[in-house]
């Protein structure tokens, strides 16, 4: 399936999130089109990443997330890292808190994939709010964005190693480009794989 959900983990499709919804696609139990949002997305293709944010800033490349994946991966670490060991996070757990090290104003809920007692670092796929209305959640309060790594589309340069350029992350609910360093570009038979640290907005 190329087209991908929006996301949004809504539900009106059926199922219960959108990559529950994928995999019914994929096993041939739904349509896209069962999608609300399939329609308005397919319209909006050509004007989705005009390369301009909501703030009038230029941004280079769009990353979206690696086939299969809910969200693009994202490396995190919070004000304080020892939560990590300390309530000894790790893969599957739901954390909430508010990426304020890039100034970035919502509270994100984040699925962990995994965590670092040593650095404090937890990498994570941004999911749905509803997530963490329904289920137990570890709540960081803050947290400094220190990667992002997807497929990159590009809008107006491709992504270059060792540069710092500014990117769209696919869904992102403000529509705020992001600011990075580029410190990796890998073509694959998905689509060119990149990787950017130093994350500001």
């Amino acid at each position: 399936m190329t087209w991908r959900p929006p996301g949004k983990d809504c539900g009106l499709c059926g199922a219960a999130s959108c990559t529950a919804f994928t995999a019914l696609v994929a096993a041939g139990a739904k349509s896209v089109r069962d999608c609300p949002f399939y329609q308005e997305t397919e319209r909006r293709k050509d004007s989705s990443y005009s390369g301009v944010d909501i703030l009038g800033l230029t941004y280079d490349f769009v990353l979206h997330p690696f086939p299969g994946e809910p969200s693009t991966r994202k490396d995190i670490v919070p004000f304080r890292p020892d939560l990590v060991e300390k309530w000894e996070i790790k893969a599957g757990d739901l954390v909430i808190g508010r990426p304020a090290g890039a100034g970035c104003p919502i509270t994100h809920a984040l699925r962990v994939t995994a965590a670092d007692p040593v650095s404090g670092i937890i990498s994570c796929h941004v999911t749905s709010p509803l997530e963490a209305r329904n289920e137990d959640v570890l709540d960081i309060k803050a947290y400094h964005v220190h990667a992002f790594e997807g497929i990159a589309e590009t809008v107006n340069h491709e992504p270059t190693f060792g540069m710092k350029q500014r990117f769209q992350p696919g869904y992102c609910l403000m529509g705020l480009s992001h600011l990075g360093v580029v410190n990796m570009v890998i073509s694959t038979s998905d689509g060119v794989r990149v990787r950017v640290e130093g994350i500001t907005l």
